[in-house]
């Protein structure tokens, strides 16, 4: 699969943020990313499954979600913040000429999980699926149960706390979730073969739901269990 990566300045409204943009020839769809607090675009495991999600025909888009200069404590933590900024990102994606067109997917981690599904409630036209990994949904509040998009919840088995209140956050949810737990893993996901597993799992996600039929009829709907134990 032939990819290119370009980083660009995306400016919204009076801040300008930092992306790295990689698309796929012949691409299927695009995954914008959002990463936790204290993280960037630079975040190496979710690179990796960008990497993943580009060998498999998806155009990429990592970014910053703080310019340099906002990047403090408060605003790491601040869902809704990230959640608006996420908001401009995508509407950025849909007047691109490469990636107008194409479906949309968000892939959150930590409390970027919690932002990116506040971003899929704001556009329910526009975003088709979530996927969360090691994501703190709860972050969410209300606005959780305005998802109207499929999402996928990634959580390690032995990551106790997270996989608590991502189970809450799948009971809670008005639109199609799954659970899947990934044996052995913690909140990171180093141990051996536990973010491939991440990556392979979101591939397989994002290529059932990114497609040209819109998500709330998605025929995959009708055959996906609401939540699923690996190992």
């Amino acid at each position: 699969m032939t990819t290119w990566t370009t980083t660009e300045r995306i400016t919204l409204g009076e801040v300008s943020l930092e992306g790295d943009l990689t698309l796929a020839e012949h691409a299927s769809g695009v995954v914008l990313f959002a990463h936790g607090s204290g993280s960037s675009r630079h975040s190496p495991r979710n690179q990796f499954v960008a990497r993943e999600l580009n060998r498999r025909g998806f155009a990429t888009l990592l970014a910053d979600l703080l310019a340099p200069e906002e990047d403090t404590r408060a605003r790491r933590f601040d869902v809704g913040l990230l959640a608006d900024r996420l908001v401009g990102l995508v509407d950025w994606l849909g007047v691109q000429p490469a990636t107008a067109g194409l479906p949309l997917g968000l892939f959150g981690a930590s409390t970027g999980a919690a932002a990116a599904l506040l971003a899929a409630a704001a556009r329910p036209d526009s975003v088709r699926t979530v996927v969360s990994r090691g994501g703190r949904p709860d972050l969410a509040g209300p606005g959780l149960i305005e998802v109207r998009v499929p999402t996928l919840l990634i959580v390690g088995e032995r990551d106790d706390e997270v996989l608590e209140l991502n189970e809450e956050a799948r009971n809670t949810m008005r639109a199609h979730a799954e659970l899947r737990i990934i044996p052995s893993a913690t909140h990171l996901f180093e141990e051996p073969g536990t973010l491939e597993t991440v990556a392979e799992e979101a591939g397989e996600w994002f290529a059932a739901f990114l497609t040209s039929v819109p998500p709330r009829r998605h025929p995959a709907l009708d055959h996906v269990a609401t939540a699923r134990r690996w190992g």
